[in-house]
């Protein structure tokens, strides 16, 4: 359609829907760590089904994300996106009302799964919709209302949690979702790419592959603490690799593959996904300990504890978008280097946090040292993603980087506790839990460090030579990155002329409008 303006009713309706939308998903992502203790408690489960309720949610998001964006290009980006937001909602019903720990993570793969169709779909709907001069402004409303919520995340988390209680974590998105649907279904336009007719079969089979792959060995990594190297640890860890070496494999040998290895051999690209691995994985496993630490070991209420985390959000609210000016200017080399510096310094910070620890003293300044290195890092290394390939392949390039960055988080929270040595009970004691996150806490930041020799030693000090413009590379369209869990999905600023056809062996990417356009996100 491309033709509503943002000044019209239907544009403000269009907006509430996609912020609605990715509102879900992003208060999932920020509320459920705080929850964490008192899931726990109140289900008598150990530290693996805390594990289990992060990476159930994460294993079908990161494997079906690049997925639901190509189901959103052929069979209509509002239509995909209702069904994820109706899945989504769903699910977290589901998980609120869960009798027991098995249930609950059953809903939580449900919800990652309407996840893959709500994520990619909720910038779509702008990209699509809204006519190209209003695009941009579009797309800066819905950052900068995804910012706020997302820096408010944390403290609706623990208000619910000391409150209600912590299925309310979950409750809360089904009246989001009743007011999302109907404004969808009423206002908002049906797009679909023109070409979809012409495409091939979907990689189903690559989706399936790297599901059970990441299973296989998220499975053995949680249950090596409670059953060592018993058949039941080391089978599926066999198991998850050899599936790993199939999906590759397959991708290798298909036409229109969910991951094509070719853009790979792109040097830039590979060495910036292995930057975001580092760093997301050290990200990932670092909240997932920090909210408990500060409740079972420093005495924080969930309230408390989801304030505490609010530094390192609000920092990258306020500062992301000069930190993306200032990596253009100089070049992306010292931001991915200087940046996980910082936030491994941040997280050593963090070993003071004790019993009776002071905000001031102990916890805020490896916050505030972890939000500047997180502001240094993400919005040059999003840039860096986008232009190490050409506009065609912008949005590829940024859905492979986001389900990476969920993919290496999604490890990091079930290997971390087995490397740091924490036993399944280990959550219920202050004394073993603090012993046991000084010993994460380093290697965390070991983690980091190495993301930053790799960006040192492998991306250019300079910008690239200027290109032909038939291949000039995206710059970042979203210029607010509040998330914790992943660098936003950007499309990336598209040049109006000229502009190379699509290659016909590349998958789609989630998208939004036509081409590789597709949404932000900070979940």
């Amino acid at each position: 359609m491309s033709d509503v303006g943002l000044g019209s009713a239907q544009g403000r309706w269009v907006l509430l829907t996609a912020v609605l939308g990715s509102g879900m998903a992003m208060l999932d992502s920020t509320v459920v760590n705080v929850a964490l203790p008192r899931i726990g408690q109140d289900l008598h489960a150990d530290l693996a089904v805390l594990q289990w309720t992060v990476t159930a949610y994460l294993l079908t998001l990161s494997a079906l994300i690049l997925l639901g964006g190509a189901l959103g290009d052929r069979y209509g980006r509002r239509r995909i996106f209702v069904i994820g937001v109706v899945w989504f909602a769903t699910a977290s019903l589901l998980c609120g009302l869960a009798p027991h720990a098995g249930v609950l993570i059953a809903a939580r793969a449900l919800q990652g799964v309407g996840g893959a169709l709500l994520t990619p779909g909720s910038l779509a709907l702008i990209q699509a919709v809204f006519r190209p001069g209003d695009r941009a402004r579009a797309v800066g409303a819905w950052s900068g209302l995804g910012g706020v919520a997302a820096a408010i995340g944390p403290f609706v988390g623990g208000w619910l949690v000391d409150g209600p209680g912590w299925r309310w974590v979950f409750f809360v998105n089904v009246p989001l979702a009743l007011v999302c649907v109907p404004v969808a279904l009423r206002h908002v336009p049906e797009t679909r790419e023109r070409d979809a007719g012409r495409r091939g079969g979907f990689d189903v089979a690559g989706a399936v592959l790297g599901a059970l792959a990441l299973a296989g060995v998220t499975y053995a990594l949680i249950a090596a603490p409670g059953r060592g190297a018993s058949p039941g640890v080391v089978v599926p860890a066999v198991a998850g690799v050899l599936l790993g070496v199939v999906f590759v494999r397959v991708e290798g040998r298909r036409t229109d593959p969910m991951l094509p290895p070719a853009i790979f051999h792109i040097r830039l690209f590979s060495a910036i996904n292995a930057v975001t691995v580092c760093v997301y994985a050290a990200f990932s496993g670092f909240f997932f300990l920090a909210v408990l630490q500060l409740q079972v070991v420093a005495g924080y209420s969930a309230l408390q504890a989801g304030v505490a985390l609010l530094p390192t959000t609000v920092l990258m609210l306020l500062l992301s978008a000069r930190s993306g000016e200032l990596g253009q200017r100089i070049g992306p080399r010292i931001p991915l280097t200087v940046g996980p510096v910082l936030c491994a310094a941040g997280m050593l910070l963090m070993i003071r946090v004790g019993p009776g620890a002071s905000y001031a003293a102990d916890v805020l300044p490896g916050l505030v040292v972890l939000g500047m290195g997180m502001v240094t890092l993400v919005a040059p290394l999003t840039s860096t993603v986008l232009a190490s390939v050409d506009v065609d392949r912008a949005g590829l390039a940024s859905g492979i980087n986001n389900a990476a960055a969920r993919a290496a988080g999604l490890v990091a929270v079930a290997a971390l506790p087995l490397l740091a040595g924490m036993g399944p009970e280990a959550y219920r004691s202050a004394d073993e839990f603090a012993a046991t996150f000084r010993r994460a806490m380093p290697l965390c930041a070991a983690v980091l460090l190495a993301g930053a020799l790799i960006a040192w030693l492998t991306v250019r000090p300079a910008p690239r030579p200027p290109t032909p413009p038939a291949q000039e590379p995206c710059h970042p369209e979203c210029t607010y990155h509040c998330g914790v869990a992943a660098p936003p999905l950007d499309p990336g600023d598209q040049p109006a002329e000229p502009r190379r056809p699509p290659p016909p062996t590349v998958s789609h990417p989630p998208t939004g409008g036509d081409g590789p356009e597709g949404p932000c996100s900070w979940t």
